[in-house]
């Protein structure tokens, strides 16, 4: 049946060995990837024993081609890698505006809450103000209060008697 001129979802279409193939070796599929891997990786670690033998400098492992082709390339920057011991404490990195610009306006708040603490600032002066208002009123109306119970019991007095 046609399809027209879009093919359905799976586009591509897998081609599988028949057994004649695989026994006659014309397969374009290895019998078994697990012993292509294995036996290439014996044949390195032996050559490795070996090339260690012979020159003990080249102990760092290459990938690709390096191992075959050598490249001078001036412009090639290798990443250094910095252990704490080696790295120098004195060194400071520049913080960038936005850092720089929250640590100011957290000292600037710290500041001004200490201020605040002390009563320096503007509005801890009114707070106290305040509060100083506050606290005469309480007082005066404790006051009242003594007098009002006082005279009541007065009253209370002079009317048992």
């Amino acid at each position: 049946m046609g399809r027209g001129k879009f093919k359905g979802k799976p586009t591509g279409r897998r081609q599988f060995s028949t057994p004649d193939e695989l026994i006659a070796g014309t397969s374009s599929r290895p019998r078994s990837f697990k012993q292509e891997e294995a036996e290439p990786v014996e044949s390195e670690e032996e050559s490795e024993e070996e090339s260690g033998e012979e020159s003990g400098e080249e102990t760092e492992k290459r990938k690709g081609t390096e191992s075959v082709i050598q490249i001078e390339n001036p412009n090639l920057v290798k990443a250094k890698n910095l252990k704490a011991k080696d790295a120098d404490a004195s060194k400071t990195t520049e913080l960038s505006r936005r850092e720089r610009e929250e640590i100011e306006k957290q000292r600037a708040h710290e500041r001004y809450m200490r201020l605040q603490e002390q009563g320096k600032t503007e509005q801890a002066k009114k707070d106290l103000e305040r509060l100083a208002l506050i606290r005469q009123q309480r007082a005066e109306a404790a006051k009242k209060r003594e007098e009002e119970k006082a005279a009541k019991e007065q009253k209370k007095a002079e009317g048992r008697k």
